[in-house]
């Protein structure tokens, strides 16, 4: 008998990168494990994965999370503004 798989997605994006992988991945699988198998690490060797967040749709999840159907893993970059900061600085009106 076959081992079940899943499919899931594996997403990464900076300024000069754009990861999107598609993977089909055994029953169990977490978070930590998807991320080894995508081959991101490779697509973007300067960037210290480990250091990034994690999620799922955009909800925070820890790396021993297991993965379930149509998931897609996320790795959050370091904010380098406040967004809220940013908004005001924006709404602002610009002085005469």
């Amino acid at each position: 008998m076959a081992a079940e798989t899943i499919n899931i997605q594996v997403c990464y994006a900076s300024e000069a990168v754009q990861f999107l992988r598609a993977l089909q991945v055994p029953l169990g699988t977490t978070i930590e494990q998807a991320i080894a198998l995508s081959g991101v690490q490779q697509a973007v060797p300067e960037t210290d994965l480990s250091l990034l967040e994690t999620g799922i749709y955009a909800k925070k999840k820890p790396r021993d999370t297991i993965l379930r159907e149509h998931d897609r893993i996320e790795l959050y970059r370091p904010l380098i503004a406040d967004p809220k900061h940013a908004r005001r600085r924006r709404k602002t009106p610009a002085p005469e």
